[in-house]
């Protein structure tokens, strides 16, 4: 009989053991369960913010973009404010070999007083222009101003700049735009980055 109950007690251990085993097994899954819940979640929230990011990043973009523009406008306002025959001379300079054959050379700008005229005269001399050079008062911001020419016609605004500028930092946002939607970095299209 004491085999008996050895044997029944060793049959008892070993189905605590079993049992323990079981429980032990069982407890694990539920960890690992929970593990992949929370991984999951943890994906779910770091795609949500990423995709947060990626917004303000942008917003960040133009902002800085637009700061620029702005910034540039109040420089080269205060530059032209104080210099506004530069962009005129700096004309007139680089288009001496087209104009030098034309008889007349006639320019559009405003504010332009009798000592302003002289120099720009003696600059077109000085730059080989020969002919007769005719000044129109044109109302307009400073430094802006229209050359023409026998054979041709330039012309400077401010403004028509500034436009040109915004368009081509459009341009060059929606390409960036469309590089970093197309980029493999940004992880796959359904949110997750596992």
């Amino acid at each position: 009989d004491a085999m008996g109950h050895s044997a029944g007690q060793a049959q008892v251990e070993a189905m605590v053991a079993e049992a323990r085993l079981a429980a032990r097994q069982q407890a694990l899954a539920e960890v690992e369960a929970l593990r992949a819940d929370a991984l999951s979640v943890l994906a779910q929230t770091v795609g949500q913010a990423m995709g947060q990011l990626g917004s303000i990043a942008e917003q960040h973009r133009h902002e800085a973009t637009e700061l620029a523009v702005i910034s540039a406008r109040a420089l080269s306002g205060a530059a032209f404010e104080l210099f506004p025959r530069r962009p005129l001379e700096a004309t007139i300079e680089q288009l001496a070999q087209e104009i030098d054959a034309s008889p007349r050379l006639l320019i559009r700008a405003p504010n332009l007083d009798a000592e302003a005229r002289l120099q720009i005269e003696t600059l077109c001399s000085q730059s080989g222009f020969s002919g007769m050079v005719v000044f129109r008062d044109e109302a307009g911001p400073a430094a802006s101003f229209t050359l023409e020419w026998s054979d041709g016609r330039a012309s400077f605004a401010p403004a028509e700049v500034e436009q040109r500028l915004r368009d081509a930092l459009a341009m060059a946002l929606a390409a960036d735009e469309r590089s970093h939607a197309l980029s493999p970095q940004n992880g796959s299209h359904d949110g997750s980055v596992f």
